[in-house]
Order: structure tokens, then sequence, then C-alpha cells
């Protein structure tokens, strides 16, 4: 336990960041997110993700997105 085996790159940590928004973009955030089955934390990262990509601004060490669902047993 606790040793790096080197079977699972180290993941790296996520920064937090304090987001002011107005309260009418907030909710329809929120709803959006609702419909699409995220926390409205995973919809603005997909979304600054997609902009990013858009405009050719998307570093690679960014990597992809986490994965959503519940993380899978092992053995």
């Amino acid at each position: 336990m606790g040793g790096d085996d080197g079977a699972r790159p180290a993941r790296r940590e996520r920064r937090q960041v304090l987001l002011r928004l107005d309260p009418a973009v907030h909710d329809a955030l929120a709803k959006w997110a609702a419909d699409d089955l995220r926390s409205v934390n995973a919809q603005i990262d997909l979304l600054l993700r997609r902009a990013l990509q858009d405009a050719g601004r998307m570093p690679d060490a960014a990597g992809a997105p986490p994965r959503r669902g519940r993380p899978r047993s092992t053995p």
C-alpha cells in the first residue's frame, strides 16, 4: 500500500476556482447540467474544455476530462 507500482499514472490535483455568476446564468447552467445528468461544476468544466478546443488553445497536457459515473470496482 502507498507504493507506486507504476500501474496507473499519477492523478493530477484539480484546482479550485471561485466563480461569481449572474443568478440567471447560474440557473440556466444548473438546468442544462441537470438535463445532461451532470453537476454544475462538471458542466462548466465541459464547456470550458469545448471552448478551448474550438479556439485551438487546449493544451496537450490537459488530458481527457474526468470520467463520469461510478468508478469501476476492483476485485
